[in-house]
């Protein structure tokens, strides 16, 4: 006969346990680690505790102050959720990943605000910082812009002007 001791879950597809069997005068105990596949109501169960994620489209249209309140409120979440992942023997993990996720979908679309407001203000002039510049390759950012490549010394233009390029004419 076995006995059930102990059983921790460790993740929504692994745990362990331990029982305890007894023949006769003997007992002795048994480990065992059940490991799950994913199978259809562990997965209906994922996506069930994943419908709080934050969708990047609903985003850009928020102001910057509604976005950093968003991000506070995302974190304080994560905080908690790791509090009582340690409290508790109940998994948070798929709710951590989706909160660290929406937490990186948010940064994401604040950094991409702020760079395209930069791009506005060093549009016209001189010099832009180096990260909103294009990059390209080495070579193709050492080449002559179009305006240097338009040149010609003076010298040039006369001879070209004085000395055009000859036409002939086949005579048939």
């Amino acid at each position: 006969m076995q006995a059930l001791i102990f059983q921790r879950t460790f993740s929504a597809n692994f745990s362990k346990s331990i029982y305890r069997d007894t023949d006769g005068d003997r007992s002795r105990l048994i480990f065992s680690q059940n490991t799950r596949r994913h199978t259809s109501h562990t997965t209906s169960k994922l996506f069930k505790m994943s419908s709080g994620k934050v969708k990047a489209g609903e985003l850009w249209n928020k102001s910057k102050d509604d976005l950093t309140k968003q991000l506070a409120e995302l974190k304080t979440e994560l905080g908690q959720l790791r509090i009582q992942k340690v409290a508790s023997s109940g998994s948070k993990l798929n709710r951590i990943h989706d909160i660290r996720k929406s937490i990186a979908r948010v940064l994401t679309v604040i950094n991409a605000k702020q760079r395209a407001q930069l791009r506005l203000f060093y549009k016209n002039k001189k010099y832009a910082p180096l990260d909103l510049r294009a990059k390209q390759t080495r070579a193709i950012r050492r080449r002559l812009s179009p305006d240097e490549k338009s040149r010609v010394l003076e010298k040039t233009k006369k001879r070209t002007v004085h000395f055009p390029q000859r036409k002939f004419a086949i005579k048939a």
